[in-house]
């Protein structure tokens, strides 16, 4: 018997999670954040900023979540947005480079940039000096400061969803964008 987290059974979620809930894609992510009521609102909150409210472009925003997944280990953050990094134009072999081992070199040099601190993130919880000194160059420090916030939130949710042991769903809930 595989050891997991359950998924709750919607009745038995208070009305406000299960109304919300109910409004989502059917995915394993929601529906096992639900099982903490008191963190679910603020848990949707706080990804909908992520992803729908900074200034970072939705192309290098996934670039870095790849990462962050390939870094983490993360399988089912690594399925789910592959499908929106391809959503969001990144090809196949773009996609390939990012999953690579060892430092990422293949992309443009932003992309390259974006992984390199996806990678810092993920492995060293902090950025060293240099790859600082390159996002706020690069971004200056609004989109910089988001872009930190998107690598370290997908790192929370990476180890939130390996921790309760979130299985993918029988389909592909978010293909087509």
């Amino acid at each position: 018997m595989k050891i997991a987290v359950p998924l709750p059974n919607p009745e038995d979620l208070p009305a406000e999670v299960r109304e919300r809930l109910s409004a989502l894609p059917p995915l394993n992510v929601f529906r096992m954040a639900a099982n903490a009521p008191a963190n679910f609102l603020p848990f949707l909150e706080f990804a909908s900023s992520i992803l729908f409210a900074t200034g970072l472009d939705p192309r290098e925003r996934e670039i870095a979540i790849l990462r962050v997944a390939h870094s983490t280990g993360s399988v089912y953050e690594w399925t789910q947005h592959r499908i929106l990094a391809k959503n969001e134009g990144l090809s196949d072999a773009e996609i390939e480079i990012i999953d690579g081992d060892g430092e990422v070199s293949g992309l443009d040099d932003t992309g390259n940039l974006l992984c390199r601190v996806a990678d810092e993130i993920s492995r060293d919880v902090k950025l060293s000096d240099e790859a600082l000194a390159s996002i706020l160059d690069h971004y200056g420090t609004r989109t910089a400061t988001e872009l930190i916030f998107v690598c370290s939130y997908f790192n929370m949710l990476s180890r939130f969803l390996e921790s309760t042991r979130v299985e993918l769903e029988e389909s592909e809930v978010l293909a087509g964008g």
